[in-house]
């Protein structure tokens, strides 16, 4: 079966009796254009977005028909959970994650990131509160920050500047 494109969200369609099929994805496989797997119940899938990256969230649907819905499932992995004491420590946290080039999510008020040895020590040796978690990696923080605006607006680094070091 070929998707070349989503359909919506399981939170934006009425199920009826439809069956869910899920696919299940690693959360580093949710931005591939092309990609080849099988559903839960064994069909075989292949995505080709050509056009746009896919940016695929767990519950997004991919096909629909009237007895089937198939999904996708993002698999949960070891992640580092940071909990962030402020504004101040967040802004430093993702500085310090930002610098190592790592993708970074934002769920439920913690910061997470797929698991790396090296900025796990890190963040311990800096006194930070993390955790090691298997947990699923849905909403990746998008932004590319660079220390300069445009345009007469000010940049993302330049409101955190400000945001931490306004007395």
């Amino acid at each position: 079966m070929l998707i070349k494109e989503k359909k919506g969200t399981i939170d934006t369609i009425e199920l009826a009796n439809r069956t869910i099929d899920y696919l299940p994805i690693e959360w580093f496989e949710a931005n591939k254009r092309i990609l080849h797997k099988q559903t839960a119940a064994g069909r075989s899938i292949s995505l080709k977005f050509l056009q746009l990256n896919p940016d695929l969230k767990g519950g997004d649907i991919l096909y629909e028909d009237e007895t089937t819905v198939i999904a996708v499932d993002i698999k949960p992995c070891e992640v580092i959970v940071i909990k962030p004491a402020g504004i101040a420590e967040a802004a430093a946290v993702c500085y310090e994650i930002g610098n190592k080039h790592l993708p970074l999510y934002f769920q439920q008020n913690e910061l997470l990131v797929p698991f790396d040895a090296s900025i796990y020590r890190l963040l311990q040796a800096a006194g930070y509160a993390v955790t090691l978690e298997n947990k699923k990696l849905n909403d990746p923080i998008k932004t590319s920050v660079s220390p300069h605006a445009h345009s007469g607006s000010a940049s993302l680094f330049n409101k955190i500047l400000q945001l931490t070091t306004s007395t």
